[in-house]
């Protein structure tokens, strides 16, 4: 039965970054959304081009495209032993449909991870975080005057929805719309919460830690659902 996580939480919180380092320790991939859209934009297809134009403008991206690009990544071998998912689901109705793709494709219990962080430390991150201009990584707000990136040498921008006016907008978009998530799988037995507000390794440990145990109790539980 494979590892299959959910990191959920506001922009700025650190899933992403949390996700991928919970993802090569444990051997899984991370499937980030994000990543997929970035490399859509690059090869200029029109949906990656007008989902960039939406999330610069603070908006979320429809259901409907969302759910395809998981879906089609889900098929993959590599996911057999898990994988991470970063930026989905955003929605209710995409949770519905995941949980209707790991029925389908009997991949075992999703482990939900929601990490919180206060909103004024949230501003703060994303007003100093930057991004690689060639190949989209991100560098941390410790190191957020990094002006080279570290693996292709690009150059280190302010993401277009790291501004302070868009920052309030996507912030309030993900209370609005994203927030009822909480709702959806609090209940389940695979649910729990991590302080994001703490030192990246501290959060890193609290997150092995707490997956591993839901794990446990979906693994014991034989379903996704309580």
């Amino acid at each position: 039965m494979g590892l299959n996580v959910i990191m959920m939480g506001p922009p700025g919180a650190g899933k992403g970054t949390q996700a991928e380092r919970f993802a090569r320790d444990h051997g899984v991939p991370k499937i980030s959304t994000g990543d997929i859209l970035r490399d859509g934009v690059k090869t200029r297809l029109p949906a990656a081009l007008e989902a960039k134009a939406k999330m610069d403008r603070g908006e979320l991206i429809d259901d409907a495209t969302m759910i395809e690009i998981v879906r089609n990544r889900l098929q993959q071998p590599d996911t057999n032993p898990g994988f991470v998912l970063d930026g989905f689901p955003r929605t209710v109705p995409q949770a519905r449909a995941l949980d209707q793709i790991m029925d389908e494709r009997g991949k075992g219990p999703l482990v939900v991870v929601d990490m919180v962080v206060p909103e004024t430390e949230l501003t703060r991150r994303l007003a100093s975080r930057r991004i690689c201009s060639r190949c989209g990584t991100n560098a941390a707000p410790a190191d957020g005057n990094v002006q080279i990136c570290g693996k292709c040498s690009g150059e280190m921008v302010q993401r277009a929805d790291d501004n302070d006016g868009v920052v309030s907008e996507r912030l309030k978009v993900y209370m609005r719309q994203t927030q009822p998530l909480v709702d959806y799988y609090r209940e389940r037995p695979t649910f729990r919460v991590v302080n994001g507000a703490q030192a990246p390794d501290m959060v890193a440990h609290e997150l092995a830690t707490v997956i591993g145990d839901a794990a446990s109790v979906g693994a014991a539980a034989g379903t996704q659902r309580s």
